[in-house]
């Protein structure tokens, strides 16, 4: 199926959102799980070493400075469900300011980043990427301390896996997501406010919210 810039947003309204079977494919196709992953955004785990690697900096944050440089980081790897069509719905997206980018920098090299969809206070978390060790798990609790700051009320990320798992990922039955998607969607929040961001100050909110 072909999508518009709109139905693609009124897909994550409803709470589904489209998939690829391959970056070959052209085809697109909705899911819906049973289940659902979700950060809750209070529920953040930084492990000792993520916060000693964070504490020891050498890295830069950015949002929406490269974002189509996280969709094809992300998309970088043997099987990926990001075609080209996905990509140019993404792109569009974020020219209208509804998909932001995280990214991970040493130097100017993109090293890591997340990027995702944002309706009202919720963000549908798409795709992360690592060039090196521990750089999406920083983009993470970067993500999740700007969602915090700025009026977020629900983090998805669509499947959970061991990885999100291991960092305050959970599943939720799909009536209970709804529910959530609902009262986010309805709220406002501001993904491009200006914030601060040291990495102790991130370590410190996070740990105290969990």
């Amino acid at each position: 199926m072909s999508l518009s810039p709109d139905l693609l947003l009124h897909g994550y309204s409803i709470g589904i959102f489209p998939m690829a079977e391959n970056r070959d494919d052209p085809d697109l196709f909705w899911v819906d799980p049973k289940f659902r992953g979700v950060f809750p955004l209070n529920g953040f785990h930084i492990s000792r070493t993520l916060a000693r690697r964070i504490r020891r900096g050498g890295y830069t944050i950015t949002i929406d400075r490269d974002f189509l440089g996280v969709v094809d980081g992300c998309a970088d790897r043997s099987e990926t469900w990001i075609n080209d069509e996905l990509r140019r719905l993404y792109k569009t997206l974020h020219q209208r300011g509804d998909a932001h980018s995280l990214e991970v920098w040493e130097g100017e090299e993109l090293v890591g980043g997340v990027y995702g969809v944002v309706l009202g206070a919720a963000f549908f978390g798409e795709s992360m990427f690592s060039r090196r060790a521990d750089a999406s798990k920083i983009a993470l609790a970067y993500l999740v301390d700007r969602l915090q700051q700025t009026g977020f009320r629900l983090f998805d990320t669509q499947f959970l896996t061991a990885h999100l798992a291991s960092m305050g990922a959970i599943e939720i039955p799909r009536e209970q997501y709804q529910a959530q998607l609902a009262e986010a969607i309805a709220q406002g929040a501001d993904f491009t406010a200006s914030l601060s961001q040291t990495p102790q100050g991130v370590i410190q909110r996070i740990t105290q919210t969990s």
